[in-house]
């Protein structure tokens, strides 16, 4: 019925906008209850624009030239899922990292890194999203984007409540036709989660939203925020997610994308890449040999579905 639906709704001049949010959250529920049996390897590749060394010999012409800034290119690879923190009254998911290597040295085992992950997600909070992203800090990162490959689950239902979505008009992504979504978020508090120094700040989102025209399905969102900073600059993010349906019939990221500028200037840019994303239970290769009471499950979990 669905499909039925959505090839009429293609040969509209507009969308039926009730219908397509209807979809989304549909497929924010999906993810929402997958996720958590999930798992993939991350790879994250960050440029950033770092100022130029103070001591530099240079000799004629160039020694009365102003130092340039320099990009400095690194790579970390992470085991990465998706779980409920301990005792959060939310119950909202958060993204897990453990990092196994930084620009191809090796740091801990991929099986040292689950572990990790499974007892990473008794801490409550937002601690554990700012240890994850000190972690990183330790390996030279700056400016980390964090639960931006989840951002469809603030399109599920409840999410919606908190959104002005208005039709845009249409758009090519890739081989799909789609229609597109302007949205914007009406309070902070499903916003970007934003850590400078000792302080945790949500920020309030707007941006697009890309369905394919054909079903409906979710293929990109795109978001942005911008605020000033004592001092008088502008700070901006911005993230494109696009997303790709999984071998077991959930949608998972396939990349995101996060680009922070200043005063108009791109400092940093984070491309996230993600392998396709192994269920427990039915990917025979995933073992937590080192967990105390490892999960009981059949040897094949289909997807839940509403």
């Amino acid at each position: 019925f669905a499909a039925a639906y959505f090839v009429c709704l293609q040969s509209a001049a507009q969308p039926n906008l009730p219908e397509i949010l209807s979809r989304i959250a549909e497929e924010a529920e999906i993810l929402q209850q997958n996720a958590p049996q999930s798992l993939t390897q991350e790879t994250l590749e960050q440029r950033t624009l770092m100022p130029a060394t103070r001591f530099r010999p240079r000799i004629g012409n160039a020694a009365n030239e102003p130092p340039k800034p320099r990009v400095v290119v690194r790579q970390i690879v992470s085991e990465y899922s998706v779980g409920i923190l301990k005792d959060s009254t939310s119950q909202n998911l958060t993204e897990l990292r453990q990092v196994i290597s930084v620009d191809g040295r090796k740091v801990q085992s991929a099986e040292s890194a689950r572990h990790a992950l499974s007892l990473g997600i008794k801490s409550p909070d937002d601690r554990l999203r700012k240890r994850m992203l000190e972690d990183f800090a330790k390996h030279g990162l700056v400016d980390i984007a964090t639960d931006y490959g989840i951002f469809l689950l603030a399109f599920n239902k409840r999410g919606q409540e908190n959104l002005k979505v208005v039709a845009a008009g249409e758009e090519q992504v890739g081989p799909d036709e789609a229609w597109v979504l302007n949205w914007e978020q009406t309070s902070e508090a499903g916003g970007m989660l934003e850590f400078i120094g000792n302080q945790a700040a949500h920020r309030k989102l707007q941006g697009r939203f890309l369905v394919r025209k054909s079903d409906g399905r979710p293929l990109r969102i795109q978001a942005w925020s911008q605020h000033l900073q004592p001092g008088g600059h502008t700070i901006r993010d911005d993230v494109t997610v696009d997303y790709i349906q999984s071998a077991h019939g959930f949608l998972t990221p396939a990349s995101v994308v996060h680009r922070h500028q200043v005063d108009g200037v791109v400092i940093t840019e984070n491309l996230y890449r993600y392998e396709p994303f192994k269920l427990f239970g039915a990917d025979t290769e995933i073992r937590f040999t080192e967990l105390d009471t490892p999960p009981a499950a059949p040897a094949k979990t289909p997807p839940i579905k509403k």
